[in-house]
């Protein structure tokens, strides 16, 4: 998955984990650190494909959301893996926020906006 999301071949990432987390909450638990890892990829994925829609922005972030949390309970907050899926959280958030019509005027926002300029 990660080697797909490298590649910025962020379709077949999505598909592949659509079908692998389910299976990875069921066998491993929803706490274990390969299942947190599988949906923090997916909400990457998610937002940071070019063609993202602002659903597809919403689902990221509370998919991060949701998996910063159970991250943050079970390996803690200093862990590594908790401060990236953080970082992806952040990120998503602005992007969202820069898609909807009303655009938070927020640090990350900014940044965000920035950053797409830059890059446009």
């Amino acid at each position: 998955m990660l080697t797909l999301i490298a590649l910025e071949r962020y379709a077949e990432a999505r598909s592949l984990l659509r079908k692998k987390v389910p299976v990875a909450r069921r066998v491993l638990g929803e706490s274990n650190e390969l299942t947190l890892m599988f949906r923090s990829c997916y909400g990457e994925a998610l937002y940071r494909d070019s063609g993202a829609t602002l659903d597809d922005l919403r689902v990221a972030v509370m998919t991060l959301e949701d998996t910063e949390q159970i991250a943050r309970r079970v390996l803690g907050s200093a862990y590594p893996q908790t401060k990236t899926i953080e970082g992806s959280l952040r990120k998503a958030r602005a992007l969202a926020a820069l898609r909807c019509p009303i655009t938070a005027r927020t640090p990350d926002v900014i940044a965000a906006r920035t950053h797409l300029e830059r890059h446009a």
